[in-house]
């Protein structure tokens, strides 16, 4: 499975969690892709614990077709992330040009308002199984899940299981 050169997207604002992002980053790296963390603004955001990470690209400036896929980590940030229009259109605009959309915890909030969740099978904490159903998700209580180039887990115990489903889809 290569991975080389697939140009990826973490999102962050501040009160993400720690592990979803930086977990995935690495291995990300790992795998040989270019990670580019974008936030609503291209600046310095605090994760849940104080621990920084640096967008280095505003969802604004970011174009969805330079971009195979992104990653959405949760903690509080999935809360503010999803009221950002160009965040969202961002989002959207990677998953209707095919590009993988992976998200864990709570970050299952932006997908939903970016409205590409109907008639997907998905994952996610449990706090949000409501929210995902209601936006035509069809809800399943696993580890990860993979339904075409969505890919969705519910809590950091899962990271061991989502990171590969990830790193697979880009692959395909």
């Amino acid at each position: 499975m290569s991975r080389k050169n697939n140009r990826v997207i973490i999102l962050v604002e501040d009160d993400y969690e720690d592990l979803e992002l930086w977990y995935p980053y690495y291995r990300l790296l790992e795998g040989g892709a270019l990670v580019t963390i974008v936030g609503p603004r291209a600046q310095t955001y605090a994760s849940k614990h104080g621990y920084p990470a640096q967008a280095t690209l505003s969802a604004e400036e970011a174009n969805p077709a330079d971009y195979d896929g992104v990653v959405i980590p949760g903690g509080y940030a999935p809360d503010k992330m999803r009221r950002y229009p160009a965040l969202l259109q961002l989002v959207r605009g990677i998953w209707e040009r095919g590009g993988v959309v992976a998200f864990i915890c709570h970050a299952g909030w932006v997908p939903i308002s970016a409205g590409i969740l109907k008639g997907r099978r998905v994952t996610g904490v449990s706090a949000i199984r409501d929210d995902l159903v209601n936006a035509g998700a069809d809800f399943v209580d696993e580890p990860v899940v993979v339904d075409g180039k969505m890919v969705s887990s519910r809590t950091p115990a899962d990271l061991p299981a989502f990171m590969p489903a990830v790193l697979a889809a880009l692959a395909e």
